[in-house]
């Protein structure tokens, strides 16, 4: 009975690590989507600034509606005037700066290549680590760097030759997006602790959201209202199913397995993009492509099992 009882809950905890695996996996291949549902709607017309600020206030409610019901909001700690400085700083260049660099550059470059792009952002924060905050960069830390760094240059490839001068801003402006999401790990790190997670998320969001009303009032104030009705249904996809969601899966990934194993399964984003790109964009998969895949891949697993 003792054996029996033994074998079940064995196969119990497994089962239980087996699914919060696959629910790290589809929140990142969630956050993939982002970039398909952003280039269907600019062969609409759609302009990076109407589709930032949609998948802002459409996310927005939900955001809150998440914070409300969650244990930070009982807890009810007080923010310093500190925090909210910090806060709507973190929300304007992590969240709307950042996004809105990276909807800009995804209209001059393939999907795939803007997914292993904003992949190197662990990278990124080493340098940013390194040369910003005097951080010490261990041997293996410089040697997945290069790796990485090799590996987008290789994947660009297919990109600059049939994109030429647009390929290379829309790669400049991806990768400035990703340096400014990896500002905004670190410093979002600084003060998560004090404040919690999830209200640093949905006060950060909340201001980007402001950012992003305000843009579109002042460039285009009646372009919300004017567009094809594509392009709210993939907003509204875009918000819920590639910012809402996967948001929650990560965070509930992260309390059933952790942190380490949750940005291993980030792995298979870029992939996910690649793949996707390929059948709802007709994007072409190149050798170039999977090789400078994989290499980013390998990059950002050694800084993930780099013990130092």
């Amino acid at each position: 009975m003792s054996l029996l009882i033994g074998k079940f809950w064995v196969f119990k905890d497994r089962s239980s690590y087996i699914f919060s695996l696959l629910i790290a996996i589809l929140g990142s291949i969630l956050f993939a989507g982002k970039a398909i549902f952003i280039k269907l709607s600019y062969r609409y017309g759609a302009t990076s600034e109407v589709l930032l600020a949609l998948r802002m206030i459409i996310a927005f409610p939900f955001f809150w509606i998440i914070y409300l019901n969650s244990r930070e909001y009982k807890e009810n700690i007080p923010l310093a005037k500190k925090d909210i400085y910090q806060l709507a700083w973190l929300g304007f260049s992590g969240y709307f700066l950042s996004s809105y660099l990276d909807f800009i550059g995804l209209f001059y470059i393939s999907a795939g290549l803007e997914r292993i792009i904003l992949y190197l952002t662990p990278a990124i924060v080493v340098l940013i680590s390194y040369f910003f905050l005097q951080k010490k960069v261990t041997k293996i830390q410089w040697i997945s760097i290069v790796i990485g760094y090799v590996g987008v240059v290789i994947a660009f490839i297919e990109d600059a030759s049939t994109k030429g001068s647009h390929g290379w801003l829309g790669m400049g402006l991806v990768f400035a997006s990703a340096c400014l999401y990896a500002n905004y790990l670190i410093f979002s790190g600084q003060i998560v602790q004090r404040i919690g997670s999830i209200r640093l998320v949905t006060i950060a969001s909340s201001f980007s959201t402001l950012c992003g009303v305000i843009q579109i009032f002042i460039l285009a104030p009646h372009s919300l209202m004017e567009q094809p009705s594509l392009v709210y249904v993939y907003s509204l996809c875009n918000a819920i199913f590639c910012t809402v969601m996967p948001m929650i899966l990560i965070m509930v990934a992260v309390q059933r397995i952790g942190s380490t194993l949750t940005s291993q399964a980030g792995i298979l984003g870029p992939i996910a993009t690649i793949f996707m790109g390929w059948y709802f964009l007709q994007e072409l998969i190149s050798v170039h492509q999977i090789i400078g895949m994989f290499l980013v891949i390998f990059a950002v697993w050694l800084l993930m099992h780099n013990k130092k």
